[in-house]
């Protein structure tokens, strides 16, 4: 098997709240959203509608969140698992001093920034539902 790409796929408590959090905080747009109904998906999320599944990307990453209750119903292997993670999710990327100064001033856990002893500059976050984001940036050698 040839592998193309890896997309994880969050299990959260509210589909509407991760994306928000993850549009106002990390500056990631909604690709698609399915509602509960599972007849279709949705660009944008409509108010009087339930969401089970959406996804969102920022620039080449993307993300998948899927309802928890559906999570662990279309993957068995899940079992009972809450949500949250004890895994980073760890993404490369420019300029992270703005954003990490950006990120800072909101109500969200996040981590010191430091320079590594590898020479990556980077710092972990704490998403809406405990997962655990980490952001770097290769310096100049």
């Amino acid at each position: 098997m040839k592998l193309n790409k890896l997309t994880p796929n969050f299990a959260v408590a509210d589909i509407r709240q991760t994306v928000q959090f993850y549009s106002e905080n990390l500056g990631f747009e909604l690709v698609m959203a399915v509602p509960a109904t599972q007849d279709g998906a949705d660009t944008q999320l409509a108010e009087d509608k339930e969401y089970v599944y959406a996804m969102m990307q920022r620039e080449q990453v993307e993300l998948m969140f899927q309802q928890q209750d559906s999570f662990h119903e279309d993957i068995s292997l899940a079992g009972n698992e809450p949500v949250g993670a004890s895994v980073s999710f760890y993404m490369e990327g420019k300029d992270i001093e703005p954003f990490y100064a950006g990120l800072k001033n909101r109500d969200i856990q996040v981590s010191d920034l430091k320079l590594t002893w590898y020479g990556i500059k980077e710092f972990y976050m704490k998403d809406n539902n405990g997962y655990i984001l980490g952001f770097a940036e290769e310096t100049e050698k």
